[in-house]
């Protein structure tokens, strides 16, 4: 079945993906949304990640992260360590553009992905490799899980922070909730294949190594060029002097005033308390020393009203605030809707569900998914089906 769709961006790209993780698998992803054809190469029994928490249809259903993961991909089910297996494999990278794999490096030679046996075999394939800390150093054959590369950046060095550092002042350093750096190897993962691909009818086929530590610590960049200044951030910290986070009555908001002017409208937003009238308050260097006080008062205001007013009003003041939104309100927004963000997809069992489509669009071609969660080894049922017809 040709799911290829001409009017997209990467269509006639095809790329073979070899994934455990979820970065080389969002690689894929990004890749597949974009018009480019994936063969996932799913091992005896399918990728670990379709079994990956939390589930859908209340933990009894299919994985919801697979479900976005592998959306628009195929499936041919590939024992890479047997004959029939490297016969697949070859099969596929003889038509392919990118490969991308997470395969640790000892099992490499076994599997026939070695950065030398497919050089010499595909010449103008991209490989591309994506490892917790890349596939060269000392820690090259590492495995590593989210809490350990988010750690790894030094990102959980400064978390939790703000409110919550304020509220639970002895708990331990925490990670990012989800697979924030597992997405951001994703991204670098799948920049670098399309560069290297462009790069083809010049350079050829090459090898690019994907960190996702790496791609971590570039995220991270600015608390690194402080520590170059001598100021070493942490968690107790790294906030603002005054401003960051507040409960409100109906959730929570995040409030940033870095201007004079913001503070006027801060000032105005509270309601000229007669507190933030002290000339002293006027320089911005004093309310910096005196932020916890300042805190205090507009804790005390926040409480006592609705995040939707709060905004609503700083807004017209010119003061920044944002609401903290829940997954449903994301889910349901004006902006996300009336930006097709969510798109249904038909899972593997033959369900629905929503997923996000792609954080970037293209002026002139509409991104889609072309086909849903591709059931396991749909790619061989297909192909015996279609013998049999004959």
């Amino acid at each position: 079945m040709n799911r290829e769709d001409p009017a997209l961006p990467l269509a006639g790209c095809r790329v073979v993906e070899r994934s455990r993780t979820v970065a080389a698998a969002y690689a894929g992803r990004l890749l597949a949304t974009m018009g480019a054809t994936v063969v996932m190469l799913e091992p005896e029994g399918g990728s670990p990640l379709r079994k990956a928490p939390p589930l859908l249809n209340e933990g009894k259903g299919e994985s919801a992260l697979f479900a976005y993961l592998a959306a628009g991909k195929r499936s041919l089910v590939c024992d890479l360590t047997s004959a029939e297996g490297q016969r697949l494999l070859h099969r596929e990278l003889e038509q392919a553009d990118i490969l991308i794999e997470d395969v640790p490096l000892k099992a490499r030679a076994t599997e026939g992905l070695t950065q030398e046996q497919i050089a010499e075999r595909f010449p103008s394939l991209v490989h591309v490799s994506v490892r917790p800390f890349g596939a060269f150093g000392p820690k090259a054959d590492w495995a590593g899980a989210e809490i350990n590369l988010v750690h790894a950046s030094g990102e959980g060095f400064l978390l939790p922070n703000g409110l919550s550092y304020e509220l639970f002042p002895d708990r331990p350093p925490l990670k990012i909730y989800g697979h924030f750096a597992s997405y951001q190897g994703g991204c670098m993962a799948a920049l670098s294949a399309l560069s290297a691909w462009w790069a083809v009818p010049e350079a050829g086929g090459q090898y690019v190594d994907v960190s996702v530590q790496d791609a971590m610590l570039a995220t991270g960049a600015f608390a690194l060029q402080r520590l170059g200044d001598g100021s070493l951030e942490h968690r107790s910290t790294r906030r603002f002097r005054y401003g960051g986070v507040f409960e409100v009555k109906d959730g929570f908001i995040e409030l940033l005033t870095l201007e004079n002017r913001q503070w006027d409208g801060l000032v105005k937003l509270l309601g000229n308390p007669a507190w933030a009238q002290e000339e002293a308050l006027q320089d911005p260097l004093e309310r910096s020393r005196r932020g916890d006080e300042i805190n205090h008062h507009v804790r005390e205001w926040m409480l006592q009203h609705e995040a939707e007013e709060i905004v609503s009003r700083a807004q017209e003041l010119g003061v920044p605030v944002a609401k903290y939104r829940s997954p449903a309100e994301v889910l349901n927004g004006a902006q996300e809707r009336a930006r097709g963000l969510f798109v249904p997809v038909e899972l593997a069992d033959g369900q629905h569900a929503e997923v996000l489509l792609a954080p970037f669009q293209f002026r002139e071609s509409t991104l889609h998914l072309s086909g849903g969660v591709p059931a396991l080894d749909e790619m061989a049922r297909e192909a015996r089906g279609q013998e049999a017809a004959a």
